[in-house]
Formats: C-alpha cells, sequence, structure tokens
C-alpha cells in the first residue's frame, strides 16, 4: 500500500506538546482574567447556515469564507465570534439577563492568502459587554482595564492601549462638510502610522473628495499632541460646533477620567485621534494595544463600542462594547520574539511512579490517592530497564519520581526523587504531598510571557 505523505496545510497552526502546553496556559490565563469581571463562558458552532453567517456579508467577507453545500443545505464556517454572537443573543434574548457579559475563545475561518504570522484557522479570544436599548458608557471605560489586567497577567509589560472615540471622527468629518465621506476618510486616516501623512494626504484630496484646506484640516486634527490632558484640552476649542463632535468629546473625556480609577495606570494608555477602526458598525469608543517595541507588528487586541448588534436577526436595539485577541496570530508573534517563558518546561504530569515489584496495586493506589489530592500522574508500568523509564521521566519533564519497591511497601513509606536536583527522599504520604506541592508551587511561580 502506497503511503500518504503527512502535512498540514498552509495556514494552519499545529504545535508540538510544549508549545501547546504555553498555548493552553496563555487561554487559562485569558478565561481567568475574564472570569474576574463577571464574564459568561460561550461557546457558538463553527458551522452555521449560510443566510445566517453572512446576513451581515458582502465584499472581502464573501470572498474570504469557506462555504460549501451538504445535501440541501447551505454552510459556511464562522468568520470571527461576532456575528454568531449577534444570532446567539437574537435567538436567545427572552432567556438572557442584560447586560449580558459573555468571553468566547475558538477557532474562526478566513480562506485568505496564507502568509508569515498569518492564518487560515486562528484562535480568537473575544469579550463583549450587551445591552438591552442601552448601554452605559462606564462600561467602555471598564474594557481597557480588562485589557490591561489581562496582558499583565500574562507578564507582558511594554504596551499602550491607544483609544479614540468614533463621534469626534465623525462630528469633525461633519463639521467639516465630509458627512458624506466619513467611511473612506476614517478609513484612510486608520492607515495614518503605516503609509504616513503625505500618502493619506493625497488619498484624500485623490480618492476621497476631500479638498486641500479639508485634507489640512484633518492631518491637523488628528494629530494633535499633548498627552490625555493635552488632548482633551485641546478638544474643548472644538466644542459647540457639532452636536455629534460634543457628544464624542464628552463619551471619550469620561472614558479617559476613569480608566486609572479602573486600575489603568496613566502611562499605559494614551489617547489618539488617528484610531478609527475600519470596520463601519463602530459607534462610540474604540481601542488598539500595541507591543511598544515591536509597533510593526500593528495592534495585539482592538475592538470598540457599536450600537446595534443583531439589527439583522431583531428589531430590538442590543448596543454593546467589545474587545477582540487574534490570540493565534498573537501566539506566532510572542514565539518569534522569544517572549514565551520556557520555564518551567511543559509536562503531561506532576509526578511518575514506578512500581519496582510484580505487585502493581500499591502503586495503582497510590497514584489514585495522589489524583485525589489534584496531583497529576502517570504510572509507568511498561518492561522496559530502570535507566530508560527515568529517561522518559526526563524528556517529558516530569519534576517527581516516586519508587514503589518491596521496602516502601512494607514500610508505608515512598521513595519520592527530584529529577531536576537528584534529591530523594523516603517518607509518608503526607509529607510526600505536601513536597510536591511546594514543589510545584515554586516551578509555577512566574508568567506565561517573558517581557524582556
Amino acid at each position: 500500500m502506497e503511503k500518504i505523505k503527512p502535512r498540514t496545510l498552509s495556514g494552519f497552526m499545529e504545535l508540538l506538546p510544549a508549545a501547546q502546553e504555553q498555548m493552553e496556559r496563555i487561554m487559562q490565563t485569558l478565561r481567568e482574567t475574564y472570569a474576574l469581571y463577571g464574564f459568561y463562558p460561550l461557546d457558538t458552532p463553527v458551522l452555521e447556515a449560510s443566510e445566517v453567517l453572512l446576513a451581515k456579508g458582502g465584499g472581502e467577507t464573501e470572498k474570504q469564507i469557506y462555504r460549501f453545500q451538504k445535501g440541501d443545505t447551505d454552510l459556511s464556517m464562522r468568520f470571527d465570534l461576532t456575528v454568531p454572537l449577534a444570532k446567539y443573543v437574537a435567538l436567545n434574548y427572552g432567556q438572557l439577563t442584560f447586560p449580558f457579559r459573555r468571553y468566547q475563545i475558538g477557532k474562526v475561518y478566513r480562506g485568505e492568502r496564507a502568509q508569515r504570522g498569518r492564518f487560515r484557522e486562528f484562535y480568537q479570544a473575544d469579550i463583549d459587554i450587551i445591552g438591552d436599548g442601552q448601554l452605559d458608557i462606564i462600561n467602555e471605560a471598564e474594557i481597557p482595564s480588562i485589557i490591561y489586567k489581562t496582558f499583565s497577567r500574562l507578564g507582558l509589560k511594554r504596551f499602550k492601549i491607544r483609544i479614540n472615540n468614533r463621534k469626534v471622527l465623525n462630528g469633525f468629518f461633519a463639521m467639516l462638510g465630509l458627512s458624506d465621506k466619513a467611511s473612506d476618510v476614517m478609513r484612510t486616516i486608520d492607515k495614518l502610522e503605516k503609509i504616513g501623512p503625505d500618502k493619506v494626504r493625497e488619498i484624500l484630496t485623490e480618492d476621497c473628495g476631500a479638498t486641500s484646506e479639508q485634507a489640512d484640516e484633518i492631518l491637523k486634527f488628528i494629530t494633535i499632541e499633548g498627552g490625555t490632558q493635552g488632548i482633551l484640552e485641546a478638544l474643548k476649542g472644538y466644542e459647540g460646533k457639532n452636536e455629534t463632535l460634543d457628544q464624542g468629546i464628552s463619551e471619550l473625556t469620561t472614558v479617559a477620567t476613569y480608566m486609572e480609577g479602573f486600575g489603568v495606570p496613566a502611562d499605559h494608555f494614551e489617547i489618539d485621534l488617528t484610531i478609527a477602526r475600519g470596520l463601519d458598525y463602530y459607534t462610540g469608543t474604540v481601542y488598539e494595544t500595541t507591543m511598544l517595541d515591536h509597533p510593526e507588528i500593528g495592534s495585539i487586541c482592538s475592538g470598540g463600542r457599536y450600537d446595534n448588534l443583531a439589527e439583522y436577526y431583531t428589531d430590538k436595539k442590543l448596543p454593546g462594547v467589545g474587545i477582540s485577541i487574534g490570540l493565534t496570530r498573537l501566539f506566532f508573534v510572542l514565539q518569534d520574539k522569544d517572549y514565551l517563558n520556557q520555564n518551567p518546561p511543559a509536562s503531561p504530569a506532576d509526578v511518575m511512579i514506578l512500581p519496582m515489584t510484580d505487585e502493581v496495586g500499591p502503586a495503582i493506589e497510590l497514584a489514585t490517592r495522589l489524583r485525589d489530592n489534584g496531583i497529576r500522574v502517570q504510572l509507568h508500568c511498561e518492561k522496559k530497564k530502570f535507566k530508560a523509564k527515568i529517561t522518559y521521566a526526563d524528556k517529558l519533564a516530569i519534576p517527581y519520581v516516586i519508587f514503589m519497591g518491596e521496602d516502601e511497601i512494607k514500610n508505608n513509606v515512598v521513595a519520592l526523587k527530584e529529577l531536576a536536583t537528584g534529591e530523594q527522599t523516603n517518607t509518608g504520604f503526607d509529607e510526600a504531598l505536601a513536597r510536591i506541592r511546594d514543589g510545584l508551587a515554586a516551578r509555577a511561580a512566574g508568567t506565561v510571557i517573558l517581557d524582556r
């Protein structure tokens, strides 16, 4: 029989055990952090009816989506976690309590060209707060604190959360008489860091229909400097000229004012009037988070406020605010830049028990007792040489080995060896359990990311 060459499709990440353990640690940190803020976990189907998933589709979405027929059913694979959330909230509206706070970590699929660091199958980690009819601005101030807490707990130090408000931009463009061009202008200024002010000015005048004077005013406005307080002070000079602009300035001031109270240090956030977020459904505060030492990576966490999450599925107004982390891409970047902590090394167990006699009953009982106390245990009963068994434990980075021989069984003790130091002690179960727990706690100290 001809063998098929094993291969993984381009654009799909498949990790070795140690790296997968690091990914799992990141996801567990995210779950624990999101839970601190009162979010429910949620899991929605990977497959949806195409008419449901593509209700808000079109353009690039239609081109990138994985879509196929199964019998008479037209199916599509989810391309983000936001559209399935919209369907979920509309479908279960009568059974949910609002504001509804959910987090979801799941795979999404986009049939775009695979590139270094960009994937066709990738994890997203999203949180959203959905209101029924209305949603207080304080939620928009709390979201950055969740971003800060999440990355801090992961171990990242040098990052900055940049905030803006779409109403500020929409109101300003209306003041200039460019309301009908607002979406095009926003998508253009969102590229300022990538293409520079000269190219932005060229696109504004040649493609967006702005005059030279309007383009100059836009560039002057979005590049206001002076830090958070300086920018807010400068924005006061624009008050009274447009109602939407006034509302945006008020909301931006509120969010910036409360962020420190929510625990975000002043040096970890800034107002950036160039932040627009390309998606049209954002209506209020918008966020982008960048690594200070790697601006070339772009945003590692982004999102914002939207006023009608489920408009394609229900007449009820369901405003929300949320953020998303492209987890697979972030993991690739952290791995590529050597930010991932290799200590402690990933291991599938805390203890390996080696029965040294033909009678394995006592070893089985010990394994059960340890597992009942939360210790991960492998019982190694293979017919191999002693040295091979120790090498096996060492390769898997299992920190402790327990030998169960005739003397240990007779004296009701365990021979506990720490592989890293070579130290071996004969002790009772309770003391062995305490030693293992203390050692594991010391190994677990530190974060999954080392921000050097």
